[in-house]
């Protein structure tokens, strides 16, 4: 009875010294006794590389890590002497990382003990073949691409880039089944990153896969970084839908749409308080250098047809209100004034669609866009036209 105790506090001291504590790590690396002496750097990105933030020696063909962190993170495993970029990628986890060293390519070491770094390992050997696949591509693509190139040979330089895409489609297809079935494997973060901006793949079809990802997931730095980068991608996209149907509202033929904003005075103008016979929606700002080229052809313009019916709206971008009016006084720019001081987030920039200034758009009587971004000469002969009429 008494052996049995013994051999069981024996048990439970060996447990008690292997156990760790929580949030505490710890790695534990075989490497080749080649390298006994050797420093072996714990890094992470940083910059243009890798930033160390541990370092242990090689003993007896080991090497061991052992510290805290509250998350999973990437970090890698460097050795002293090896060229830059000949590291270990692995996640570094609360628990106990076993870290199988190549001593040669370090990237092929095996990672195993925890579980990101086991769902680490399993991705790699699932996409073992179709890796090597690419590898022996990209051999044979350099080549190729630098006859290419030599020879002027566009065709074959498009061919091998499409042959690229494959590849690229084939890897992102090979990444969207491991997502969906490991949604709590850290790695997965990175992949839905690298699919934002993917021409393959739908952004509704990639935010799916960011929502069926484990909560846990999305609640660490690395989660919570997708989602500021997914949620500005999809105002992107809004917004550029939004500008391609403003667009659409101000083509020729459409009935210029309404706006208001502040004069130089302070007061609030309408383009229908604007408003002539013909009438001219000036985009322009006082740094655009063509809109002030253009100002003097403008100015004689409008001095010999305002009588007639000429009537001229500025909508400024400029976003200092004391410059903006130094530039209306400085060029003599006598007709109505407006700006919103918001610079290209200017609301009436943003309802018509402008993206690029000086931008013109010319108004029958009625509204009606009849015309836009004429210049010089064209734009007079357009004005007296409608005037004449």
């Amino acid at each position: 009875m008494k052996n049995m105790f013994l051999g069981l506090a024996a048990s439970f001291l060996i447990v008690a010294c292997n156990s760790l504590a929580e949030n505490e790590y710890e790695i534990k690396g075989n490497v080749d006794p080649s390298l006994n002496g050797k420093k072996v750097f714990l890094q992470k990105q940083g910059g243009m590389g890798y930033v160390a933030t541990d370092t242990a020696v090689v003993e007896n063909g080991t090497f061991i890590f052992k510290d805290t962190i509250s998350e999973p993170e990437m970090r890698f495993i460097a050795i002293e002497d090896k060229e830059p970029g000949n590291v270990v990628d692995f996640i570094l986890e609360p628990g106990s990382i076993k870290i199988e060293t190549d001593k040669d390519i370090l990237h092929n070491s095996k990672r195993y003990g925890t579980y990101n770094n086991e769902k680490l390992e399993e991705y790699y050997s699932i996409n073992k073949g179709f890796t090597e696949e690419l590898k022996e591509f990209q051999k044979k693509k350099q080549a190729a691409y630098m006859q290419a190139m030599q020879t002027k040979d566009t065709a074959a330089v498009n061919n091998l880039m499409k042959e690229e895409e494959v590849f690229r489609k084939r890897s992102e297809d090979l990444n969207i089944k491991f997502i969906k079935e490991n949604p709590k494997a850290y790695i997965n973060l990175f992949f839905v990153g690298n699919l934002v901006n993917s021409p393959n793949h739908p952004f509704d079809e990639v935010k799916k896969l960011y929502n069926s990802l484990d909560k846990d997931l999305l609640n660490t730095k690395m989660g919570k970084k997708l989602s500021e980068f997914i949620d500005k991608k999809e105002q992107d996209l809004n917004a550029q839908k939004q500008s391609e149907e403003n667009k659409k509202n101000v083509e020729v033929g459409k009935t210029a749409p309404s706006f208001s904003a502040p004069t130089p005075e302070g007061k609030t103008m309408s383009l229908k308080d604007a408003m002539g016979k013909v009438t001219i929606i000036d985009f322009w700002a006082s740094w655009c250098v063509p809109c002030r080229n253009e100002n003097p052809n403008v100015v004689a313009m409008y001095k010999e047809l305002h009588p007639k019916g000429l009537n001229i709206i500025g909508v400024s971008l400029d976003k200092d209100g004391e410059k903006w009016k130094e530039a209306i006084a400085k060029d003599n720019l006598t007709w109505n004034h407006v700006s919103n001081l918001q610079f290209w987030q200017d609301p009436i920039a943003r309802q018509y669609g402008v993206e690029g200034i000086p931008a013109t758009f010319v108004l029958d009587e009625n509204g009606v866009i009849v015309a836009r971004d004429l210049r010089g000469e064209e734009l007079k002969a357009k004005v007296k036209e409608l005037l004449a009429k």
